[in-house]
């Protein structure tokens, strides 16, 4: 079914098979030793007569990620996750094995690749500097579990057997200490900034650990805060949509399904829309409770936005979001970042980004509940519990260490010196003596009497 030719220096297998359009083709595969080319007949033979070969296929990586997020990705994937895929294939995958044949990639190219891409520089987007120079590991992992998917897909459209990428060895992420500010510092922030917006978010993300597009889609029917809320302490927000930009290339894609509104862009000709979404997980969408002072918080910046939507009158674009531009219109999250780069210049702060109060509650949350991961999970909208253990793990570290020191202080610093105590010994108990039998036993032995007579004397004379 298969024969081996020697070419030169190298062997061939040679055989023919029926490609997809019916007609008998001869293929030709190059082995570099006839150990390998016998290896490779032998595999042919065995797919030819099981059924399991597959017919040659010389679609590329390019075409084939075409054909992936066409076929999967428009009915898998939500705009956020479709705009970043296609930013990773036309950045990352088809620049460097674009040109290549599906069925060449294989375990040992998978890997080569991956070498490849710890040596690629990161790309610049939209004229913005990326955080590192050479790709993380991060963002590798973010690659190849984008292909493992892809070709996952081939192998269920049986252009390939195997994928490759299922066993590809790949850099391991490490989770770093991230730099966050203490409740100190936090108050300190909060007590010199002047823009009302950025006051209300910082607040939102310290205390209800919520993301910046959680944050920045919150609309007023998501906000408990009536007098009999607060006065029960049940006064709550309720997070179920994000704002975010997207392109249109994914909203027209992947839909509207997840869309819960796409707002009029002020320039007509941009590629690109602001859209109030579902959020990324369904573990995001959850009620977080509210401190009292955050409940009124709230209430003052709402009566805020009412007066000022009185003033403006229809120049006022109601969304009835919270944090929203003076007219009403939708706030991005660029617009929050640049007030709290000019914040932290104006108070003297460390350098952190604003994502970092997110943090900075969770690691409060845990110090607040001595480590209650679910409580806290419930809170930050972490789809697994050990990304809590994985980024806070020193913090957890830390209760640790604190129970040590409770148990030292109610356990081993009492009166009593726990390293001098031994176990007690065993009381030596005597038997209790039969007097009547005792004396019997004396009157019918003289010898007997007159011995315990002599070592009663001599004890007596001691």
């Amino acid at each position: 079914m298969a024969s081996i030719i020697k070419r030169k220096k190298n062997y061939s297998v040679v055989y023919n098979y029926v490609d997809e359009s019916g007609e008998t083709k001869q293929k030709w595969e190059t082995c570099h030793s006839h150990k390998e080319a016998l290896k490779r007949k032998a595999e042919v033979e065995h797919e030819i007569t099981t059924g399991t070969f597959l017919p040659p296929n010389k679609q590329t990586i390019s075409e084939f990620m075409k054909d992936f997020v066409s076929l999967y990705g428009e009915k898998k994937w939500g705009v956020s996750f479709y705009d970043s895929s296609k930013a990773l294939i036309a950045n990352y995958i088809n620049p460097i094995i674009g040109d290549l044949e599906v069925q060449a990639i294989t375990p040992r190219v998978a890997d080569q690749y991956v070498k490849t891409l710890q040596q690629t520089k990161s790309v610049v987007k939209r004229n913005k500097q990326p955080k590192s120079e050479y790709l993380t590991a991060t963002n590798i992992e973010r690659i190849i579990k984008l292909l493992r998917c892809a070709f996952k897909q081939a192998v269920r459209w049986e252009m390939i057997a195997k994928n490759p990428f299922d066993l590809v060895t790949i850099p391991k992420a490490k989770y770093k200490k991230r730099d966050i500010w203490d409740a100190e510092t936090i108050r300190k922030a909060l007590d010199q900034c002047t823009d009302g917006k950025l006051y209300v978010a910082m607040n939102l993300a310290f205390a209800c650990s919520l993301r910046m597009g959680e944050i920045l889609g919150l609309t007023w029917d998501n906000i408990h805060i009536t007098d009999e809320d607060i006065a029960v302490d049940n006064a709550y927000v309720f997070v179920e949509k994000e704002l975010t930009r997207a392109s249109k290339e994914a909203i027209v894609a992947i839909g509207e399904k997840d869309i819960y509104h796409i707002f009029k862009p002020l320039m007509p000709n941009t590629s690109t829309r602001v859209i109030l979404k579902k959020p990324k997980t369904d573990s995001s969408i959850c009620k977080v409770w509210l401190p009292k002072t955050l409940a009124y918080i709230l209430r003052e910046w709402k009566n805020t936005q009412e007066e000022l939507k009185g003033f403006l009158g229809d120049e006022y674009e109601d969304f009835n979001l919270v944090i929203s531009l003076p007219n009403g219109r939708p706030c991005e999250n660029r617009i929050i970042e640049e007030e709290f780069l000019r914040l932290k210049k104006k108070a003297d702060l460390p350098n952190v980004v604003f994502h970092s109060l997110r943090h900075s509650s969770t690691t409060y949350k845990l110090k607040l509940n001595h480590g209650d991961l679910k409580a806290t999970q419930g809170d930050t909208g972490h789809a697994e519990i050990d990304m809590i253990t994985n980024i806070y793990a020193h913090i957890l570290d830390e209760d640790r260490k604190v129970n040590a020191q409770k148990f030292e202080s109610a356990f081993y610093t009492k009166s009593v010196d726990l390293r001098n105590v031994r176990p007690p010994e065993e009381e030596k108990t005597t038997p209790p003596v039969d007097l009547a039998a005792l004396i019997e036993q004396l009157k019918n032995s003289p010898e007997l009497a007159n011995t315990l007579a002599a070592l009663i004397g001599a004890q007596a004379t001691n």
